[in-house]
């Protein structure tokens, strides 16, 4: 039997859409999925903690480390959906030291909790990624920007009640996941830390607390110089994750779409984490940003010494560490 045939119009339009699916796909292949980290160091023996492990990038993230034998903390909010990502992370790598322990960024007196607790049950720790992160507007538990503390005042504190542990295991990292939004940042120090209502000032919060994550960054760099702890923060691209939940209601029929077709999805958005984590010969690079899997230059007022300065000073006093 001769195949049917299409009419002409149908045979057009069926024409148009293999066309657009195979440009898709070389769009998406050679541009928007962007590089693969393809060493093969070995984590055997270490111990790595990943905040906001429990979905998205750092549950990616998590699983390339548990490939790699180490043993991975995951630091969520959400005891369910954290123990549940624990146990699918231990079936998927075969690596059965996966566990889960509650953080809630959004607390500073939980991040305290959490500190006292880590450094009670666990006798190492090599590499801390600051992974977890939130676009939402209003006040945290401590009255704070909710987005400035989750992605910047809670992992710096954190940082700072851990780093005697990270120095004891030296060589060991600190990896921060930061933004290209960063450039739409600004650090207006009187205000940076205060809570916003809508959904523009939420967004500009956001890359307020990217900005800050690029200056901690190179100013934590700067502090840990000859204690073999390096730090290095990253642009895991534009990632289709849960930081988009907050997204108004109207705006979410209009964006997700968007999201689902051209955004990385979380383990390409992955990548340059990992790579930061556990590529060999990167300690030249301490307090550099990168991106795709390569040192790259953030925008210049990421890179002021000044700020990055006045930055650690006000971090201190608004999380309670200041002399």
């Amino acid at each position: 039997m001769a195949p049917l045939a299409l009419p002409g119009g149908a045979e057009a339009l069926a024409a148009g859409l293999a066309l657009g699916l195979g440009l898709y796909a070389l769009l998406y292949h050679n541009c928007l999925r962007g590089t693969k980290c393809r060493n093969g160091t070995s984590l055997r023996g270490k111990t790595v903690l990943i905040t906001g492990a429990n979905t998205g990038i750092g549950k990616a993230t998590a699983l390339d480390l548990a490939r790699r034998g180490a043993r991975v903390v995951l630091a969520c909010r959400h005891k369910a959906r954290g123990e549940a990502a624990a146990h699918d992370l231990r079936r998927d790598s075969g690596n059965h030291e996966v566990l889960f322990m509650r953080l809630d960024l959004a607390s500073l007196r939980s991040v305290r909790a959490f500190a006292r607790a880590f450094l009670e049950s666990e006798p190492r720790l090599d590499i801390l990624i600051h992974n977890a992160g939130v676009n939402a507007e209003g006040p945290s538990e401590d009255g704070f920007n909710v987005a400035f503390q989750v992605n910047h005042l809670s992992p710096f504190l954190l940082t700072q009640l851990l780093l005697d542990r990270l120095k004891r295991c030296a060589p060991s990292r600190v990896v921060v996941v930061a933004s290209r939004a960063h450039r739409s940042g600004k650090m207006d120090f009187e205000s940076v830390h205060k809570p916003v209502a809508g959904a523009l000032p939420a967004f500009l919060s956001y890359c307020n607390s990217k900005l800050a994550n690029v200056l901690y960054a190179r100013e934590l760099a700067g502090r840990l110089e000859g204690t073999n702890v390096t730090c290095y923060a990253l642009h895991p691209g534009v990632v289709n994750t849960e930081l988009f939940r907050h997204l108004p209601a109207w705006l979410k029929p209009l964006f997700l779409p968007v999201a689902w077709l051209f955004f990385r999805d979380p383990t390409d958005g992955a990548q340059t984490s990992i790579y930061c984590a556990t590529q060999e010969g990167l300690e030249a690079f301490s307090g550099r940003y990168f991106a795709d899997c390569q040192v790259r230059e953030p925008w210049p007022h990421a890179r002021d010494d000044g700020t990055a300065k006045k930055l650690w000073e006000v971090s201190e006093r608004l999380v309670g560490l200041a002399a």
